[in-house]
């Protein structure tokens, strides 16, 4: 068993907060000279960092140890199938994805479709690899509802893979391996 199972790195939202509060800290400590400050300071900013990588971590674990149920048990269905007597239920999607939206805050979400609708993939945690635009991928989720209590039915991504890559990151993909 691998001790982290993916990459894990903070979003740049925990950066910037990082990154806010070590200017604070440091406009104190050289304006007033109050060394005192950096007793509590410095844990504070670690804490600023490895709690979001730390829950970060959790996650991913638990998704890790979800792929196995769920491929066994997804139902494989049609975009246009989706509906709200299925939320709650595993299952299989295929499709293209259409574009990616919050990739640097560690939530992506994926619009996905393919020759029978459009859905989005909400991932609660960074996929395992890189997804792009364009890219045919397999997902396998949950059921739920948009806002928890209402909207229309998406799928909580539990893992996303992809089956063909886009023609635009399989060249760069080559591109890279040349260049070695």
């Amino acid at each position: 068993m691998q001790f982290l199972p993916r990459k894990i790195r903070p979003s740049i939202l925990h950066i910037l907060v990082f990154v806010f509060f070590l200017i604070l800290i440091s406009i104190y400590v050289f304006s007033t000279g109050d060394t005192s400050m950096l007793i509590w300071g410095v844990p504070t900013l670690i804490c600023l960092l490895l709690i979001p990588m730390g829950l970060t971590y959790l996650s991913q674990s638990q998704y890790s140890d979800l792929i196995p149920v769920y491929e066994t048990s997804a139902k494989e269905v049609k975009i246009r199938d989706i509906n709200e007597s299925m939320v709650s239920k595993p299952i299989k999607i295929e499709g293209l994805v259409e574009e990616v939206r919050f990739r640097s805050l560690n939530r992506p979400h994926f619009i996905i479709g393919d020759r029978t609708g459009v859905t989005t993939v909400k991932m609660f945690t960074n996929p395992q690899n890189d997804i792009n635009k364009g890219d045919v991928v397999e997902v396998y989720g949950q059921v739920i509802k948009r806002y928890i209590f209402y909207g229309d039915p998406i799928v909580n991504g539990v893992d996303i893979r992809v089956t063909r890559p886009s023609e635009k990151s399989s060249s760069s993909a080559e591109k890279s391996r040349k260049k070695k």
